[in-house]
């Protein structure tokens, strides 16, 4: 994938400084690679077939369907740049939270 480059003005537009939007970026970019790995997995356990009592066990079977979906994922963009495009078109919201002072 190309690098695209992003100016720092744009990024400090989004939030207070650009500190803050560095760490709601990397924090909604985890949160978007937990969840592609959640549905990585369980698209995978689903073609996960039985090994038949012929098969030997030392072989390795390379199952197409499980191939096409590695590749579809391997092509889907990374977690950083699906952050940076929701901050970028406001699709991203962040606050801080509200802390109460004890009396």
């Amino acid at each position: 994938m190309a690098i695209k480059t992003l100016e720092i003005k744009t990024l400090e537009a989004k939030a207070a400084n650009v500190y803050e939007a560095i760490v709601v970026l990397s924090k909604r970019s985890r949160q978007i690679n937990e969840e592609t790995k959640l549905e990585f997995t369980q698209r995978i356990e689903n073609l996960v077939a039985l090994p038949n009592a012929n098969d030997d066990m030392d072989e390795e079977v390379s199952n197409p369907d499980q191939l096409k979906v590695s590749l579809e994922f391997e092509a889907r963009p990374k977690p950083t740049e699906e952050a940076i495009e929701e901050l970028m078109n406001d699709q991203l919201e962040h606050h801080y939270k509200e802390v109460e002072v004890k009396k």
